[in-house]
Order: C-alpha cells, then sequence, then structure tokens
C-alpha cells in the first residue's frame, strides 16, 4: 500500500507538477482489486479535465510499481490496483519487523475507582477498554503509560469513613483488623449503601458531616484521615487483585492525597487565579466559592456524576462550575485540573514515587507517596504529547471543564490532546437479573435491560461476575476432557471465562449501552471470545495430527504457492490471505476511531474466515503434497495473526477447549 501511495504521488508530481496527498480504500468487490484510489477527482478540479481521462493516462503512465500487477480505470475516474498474488504471498511470509518505536509518550488512565467498594462490571468495562487501547498503541510503537487515578480524598471514601466513625461507632484500630480480611471491599460496598440511605434520611445532616469529613482527610488529620488511608489502601490493592484476574495492570497508582500533600494543587490554583480563569463569588448561593465560569453553546449545562444525587453534585450543578468550595476543600473537577497539568508537564513540579506493598502476583506497580520518592522510581513525570482519560459518558461535562481550565491557562494544544474515551454503562439483561438473585417486577423484566446502581449496592460485583463465568465454564469443559487433572480444568476455564468477558465487553461500540448476559458471553457460536479461541484451537489441533501423520514434512515452493492463488480456488484462498494480512488496518481504525470493537470485529472475522475455509478444505487429508503444504502454510498465517489479534485484545487461547 504505501509503495502505491509513493508511487502514484511521485507520478503525479513529476507529470502535473501538482503535490497530493494519496488516499487509498478497499473496493468492495475483490474483482475490483485489492486498492482504489479517487485522487483522479481531485486532480481533475486543479486540472480542469475528466477524472476519468486523467485516471487512463495514469493507468497507462505509471511505472511499475514492485507488488502490484497491474493498474485499471474504474467508473467515473477510480484507479484501481491489482495485487500481484504470488509476490504478496513471499513479502508476506517473512516474520513482522515491527512497528518502528515512536519516542512520543502518550499517557492512558483508566479504571480509576473510587476506592471505596469493590469494583463492579462497570469499572471492568472501564478497565478493558483502557487496557485494550494500551496495548494497541503500543503496537502500533508508542510509548505508553498506563495509570489508575485514585481518588482517596473524594466524598464517596468520605462516606465510607463517616459509615465506620459515626454509623457503626467503630475506632481506628478496629477498621484497620477489618481491612486485614479477605472481603473487605465487599463489607465497604454494603456499608457504602447504608450511608447513602443514612445521609438521605437528613440532608443537613450529610452535608455538615460530608463537609467536615472531607476537610479533615484532605488536611491528613484525625481519624478521620487515618480510617480513609486505611480504607482506600485496602480497596486499591483489593481492586488490583480483581483487575489482575484478567490480565490489566498498570505502570502508576496516582493517588489524589498527592495533588494536595505535595501541593500540586497549590500551585494549579496559583496559576488558575492569576489567569483570571476562575473567580471567587462574593455573593448569592455560591458565595465564598472560586469558579470557573461556563457555558457551552449558548447553553447552561449541568453535571452528570457518578454523585449525582448527593451533596457535592447538587453544589455543582450550576452553569459556573465550582472549583473550590466555600469551605475551602477541592472538588474533584480542581484536582483533575492540577493532574491533567501534570501529564503535560505543565506544573512545574513532581510527584514522590515508591512501590505499592500489596500486589497480586509480586507485581511491580508504583504509586505517588507524599514520603520521600524511591531512588529506583522510572521518571514518571516526563510530558505526554496525548493523554486518554478513560471515563464513562456521564461524565463528558466535568472532562470538558478539565480541558476548559487547561485551554484557559494558554494551553490550547495540550487541552485539545485531552481525549477524553468515553463510553456507555454496563446494564444486565432481565435473565441475568433473574439468575443473579435480583427480583424483578413485571415492568422490569419487560425491559431489554435492568439498570444497576452501586450507590443502592445493586450491581454485578466484578469478582463474582468473573467466578460465575469460571464455574459455568468449568461445568463445560470438565465433561469434554475428563482425561485432564482439576488443575487444568481450572486454569482452561479461566482463560476461557476471561476470553468471554473481555470480548463481549469489547465488541460493542463505546457508545452502546451493554446488556450482558451470561448465556450469550459464554456462548462458543456467533460474535464471542471462546469463538475466535476455538479457531485457534482447532488450528493447534490441525498441526498436532499432521505432526503425528507426516502431513508437514513437506516444503512449500514458490510457484506451488503462486499456483494455489491463481488457479480455481484461488480466490477464496486470496481473500483469506487479504484477512490475514488487515491487522495493520484494524489497528489503525482503533486508533483513528478510538475504537477498540474495530479489533474485535477483525479478530471475529478472521477466525470466521478460517471456519469457513476449514469447512471447505480437506486440509491434512489432502492429496497433492504441495497443495496439502500450501493449506498447512496459509492455515499457520492465520494462527499467528489470530493469536498477536487476540493478545491485543487481553485474550490468550487455551491448547484445548
Amino acid at each position: 500500500m504505501n509503495r502505491l501511495r509513493e508511487a502514484l504521488a511521485r507520478h503525479i508530481r513529476e507529470k502535473y507538477g501538482v503535490e497530493l496527498t494519496i488516499a487509498l480504500e478497499r473496493p468492495p468487490k475483490l474483482s475490483m482489486g485489492e486498492a482504489a484510489s479517487p485522487v483522479c477527482f481531485e486532480l481533475a478540479k486543479r486540472l480542469k479535465k475528466a477524472p476519468r481521462q486523467i485516471a487512463q493516462e495514469i493507468a497507462v503512465e505509471l511505472p511499475r510499481v514492485e507488488g502490484i500487477a497491474r493498474v485499471e480505470v474504474a467508473g467515473g475516474g477510480y484507479l484501481n490496483a491489482f495485487f500481484d498474488r504470488a509476490a504478496f504471498w513471499e513479502a508476506t511470509a517473512q516474520a513482522r519487523a515491527g512497528t518502528t518505536a515512536k519516542t512520543d509518550k502518550i499517557i492512558v488512565e483508566h479504571t480509576s475507582i473510587n476506592p471505596n467498594k469493590a469494583a463492579h462490571i462497570g469499572h471492568v468495562r472501564n478497565a478493558v477498554l483502557g487496557d485494550t487501547m494500551a496495548r494497541v498503541l503500543r503496537h502500533d510503537g508508542y510509548n505508553v503509560q498506563v495509570q489508575n487515578y485514585i481518588d482517596n480524598t473524594g466524598v464517596q471514601v468520605a462516606d465510607v469513613v463517616i459509615g465506620f466513625l459515626d454509623m457503626e461507632q467503630r475506632t481506628p484500630v478496629s477498621v484497620k483488623m477489618m481491612a486485614m480480611e479477605e472481603r473487605f471491599d465487599y463489607l465497604c460496598w454494603d456499608l457504602y449503601a447504608k450511608a447513602t440511605q443514612f445521609f438521605a434520611e437528613d440532608k443537613e445532616r450529610a452535608a455538615k458531616l460530608r463537609g467536615a469529613t472531607l476537610k479533615a482527610i484532605e488536611e491528613g488529620r484525625g481519624e478521620e484521615a487515618e480510617v480513609a488511608q486505611v480504607v482506600a489502601d485496602a480497596i486499591v490493592s483489593a481492586h488490583l487483585k480483581t483487575m489482575a484476574r484478567l490480565e490489566i495492570g498498570y505502570d502508576l497508582l496516582a493517588r489524589e492525597s498527592e495533588i494536595l500533600h505535595l501541593h500540586f494543587w497549590d500551585a494549579a490554583f496559583a496559576k488558575l487565579k492569576e489567569s483570571g480563569a476562575i473567580h471567587l463569588v462574593a455573593s448569592g448561593k455560591m458565595a465564598g466559592c472560586w469558579v470557573m465560569p461556563w457555558r457551552e453553546e449558548g447553553k447552561e449545562k449541568a453535571a452528570t456524576t457518578e454523585s449525582a444525587g448527593n451533596a457535592e453534585a447538587d453544589e455543582e450543578n450550576s452553569q459556573d462550575k465550582i472549583i473550590v468550595r466555600s469551605n475551602g476543600t477541592v472538588t474533584y473537577v480542581g484536582k483533575d485540573i492540577a493532574y491533567q497539568l501534570w501529564k503535560f508537564g505543565l506544573l512545574g513540579k513532581d510527584f514522590n514515587y515508591a512501590k505499592w506493598p500489596k500486589t497480586p502476583a509480586d507485581e511491580l506497580v508504583w504509586a505517588t507517596t507524599s514520603r520521600k520518592s524511591d531512588p529506583a522510581a522510572p521518571h514518571f513525570g516526563e510530558p505526554a504529547v496525548e493523554v486518554y482519560n478513560v471515563i464513562d459518558s456521564r461524565q463528558a461535562y466535568p472532562q470538558k471543564v478539565v480541558a476548559a481550565g487547561v485551554r484557559a491557562l494558554g494551553h490550547a494544544k495540550e487541552a485539545d490532546h485531552s481525549i477524553h474515551l468515553s463510553y456507555e454503562i454496563v446494564a444486565l439483561t432481565p435473565r441475568c437479573a433473574a439468575e443473579l438473585g435480583y427480583e424483578l417486577s413485571e415492568e422490569e423484566a419487560k425491559k431489554p435491560y435492568v439498570e444497576v446502581s452501586g450507590r443502592k449496592g445493586h450491581g454485578v460485583k466484578a469478582d463474582d461476575l468473573i467466578d460465575k463465568l469460571e464455574a459455568a465454564t468449568l461445568a463445560e469443559v470438565q465433561p469434554r476432557h475428563p482425561e485432564m487433572s482439576a488443575e487444568e480444568h481450572q486454569r482452561m476455564a479461566h482463560t476461557i471465562a476471561v476470553g468471554a468477558l473481555r470480548f463481549f465487553l469489547l465488541k460493542f461500540t463505546r457508545t452502546a449501552i451493554i446488556a450482558f448476559d451470561f448465556k450469550d458471553a459464554l456462548s462458543f457460536e456467533g460474535e464471542t471470545g471462546p469463538y475466535c479461541q476455538y479457531a485457534v484451537v482447532r488450528i493447534r489441533g490441525i498441526r498436532r495430527k499432521g505432526a503425528e501423520g507426516g502431513a508437514a514434512g513437506v516444503t512449500l515452493t514458490k510457484d506451488a504457492a503462486a499456483a494455489s492463488l491463481t488457479g480455481a480456488d484461488g480466490d477464496g484462498f486470496w481473500e483469506l490471505l487479504l484477512k490475514v494480512n488487515s491487522l495493520d488496518h484494524a489497528v489503525d481504525a482503533v486508533i483513528g476511531a478510538q475504537e477498540p470493537a474495530f479489533l474485535a470485529k477483525y479478530a471475529f472475522e478472521l477466525a470466521q474466515s478460517f471456519n469457513n475455509f476449514y469447512h471447505k478444505h480437506h486440509i491434512l487429508s489432502e492429496a497433492d503434497p504441495q497443495k496439502r503444504a500450501f493449506l498447512l502454510a496459509i492455515t499457520e498465517r492465520v494462527e499467528a495473526q489470530l493469536v498477536g489479534t487476540l493478545v491485543l485484545l487481553g485474550i490468550s487461547a487455551p491448547e484445548k477447549m
């Protein structure tokens, strides 16, 4: 493709004296070639000639391009290129050299769960999207740093602290003891729901308690700050363990407490005041607050946040965004502005770093700290050129305010490269909700999905979801493979369950609301993770049988490969070969549209193409040794590309299923 693009640009420059960027696209039919360019339509505007006439001139006069068999004119002036199939086979036989490493640093911030309760299925969608995006960017050569923002000084943590200290009258020591329990995050899940109800009974009490507790946590004083640290640290460790089950890890845990204690916010606050981006309100209900004037398209916008319905959200649902409350505490948007400035190297400060003490399987995870920095810590403070913030679509307004804050300080480029990778909620099908024990009304049972709410304590905890998927998979694989050990069964069940869950969450575009269903996710048929995994398992089975039967001992010749690609079945083989070599095209689409669903679609289509190929051709029983060698060779290429694609999706394939 690149050679064709360069040859066309060079020929047009030399013949017509015009400099153009050459666009190439895939024709709708294989009979129309493998690449088409509409460049002649643009040339026609400049040269005042008919596009088809220009296309005919170029098709005749274009020097030979390596790998291109011929160029034809199509329609009103398209240039359609036909690849040299034999040359393409030889060129793609070489191992992928890899993408040239890019020096630009990209930060992908994802997961970022409030450390006040167990992770739920919505958090898993966030983490899977962010992890996949990071994998794809790394595959494309970028220097990617994955960060997980820990809001350990926010309202949600304060609510749990109030639950322990004020509702249950516990001491910091007793909370520390409880935090050592295996399911402490589950315990906090229930306590958080109780605290929500507690505050709903008396809003004045809620405002007073929250305000005092938040201030104590932010200032790092008293029992409130002590319990907040215990709760947040224990639950972060639980979240890391949960995400590790899904092959998700992090380079840095950026804690909100350090934004305050290391005076990141103070530095950002001074910049915002000096620039006039924020001002102090003298009267009215926001008197004493520092606010950022905010208008979008001439309309007043209201923040829709995870904390909708609580005192903070009510206070912040205004046309001017509150950055500092009248009691001196900072809203999460204010702290996010400071954090975003640091990501781009615009704050003039850096964190201190330490190894996180409790990580799954002794993985190395770094975290910000107020203490002395570990001299072995990587240089996390190097400025990024682009930042992906993976946050659900309900946070669109606050994310725009953060970007507006960065822009107001004179950093328009960085604001433009602050990407909100948004996504819609994950709900449950009524069938799935019933399986999980939820009592549904007749009206709810008829709906396409049932919404969940962590604040109300309704939802699917991530670990429960993974456990249930593994149990369902185990029930399938045990009778299929009685010869395997219990440990092998468990390992296989885990691999399939993770593949099923990750693929299910990735196959939908980010703008789609997902209605999760166990049966749909675990199906071995259709557009599912197990379907893609099984294609790999099938290929490995063919290779094992071929090795046992001696079918793989023949060396494929160039002439035999060319004959297969141009013979009676040539078009079918050619379509599969093109699909095998379309991963880079899928990766470009993912990055260009910021849409990981394109990669899941490619994996499924490649698996589907192979299965069609498998059912049509008897690979190991093919009588012609050279054709059998060709069938085996193309099968091996499918395996390599499909395995590589699944790795980018965070999915591995077991040896058997």
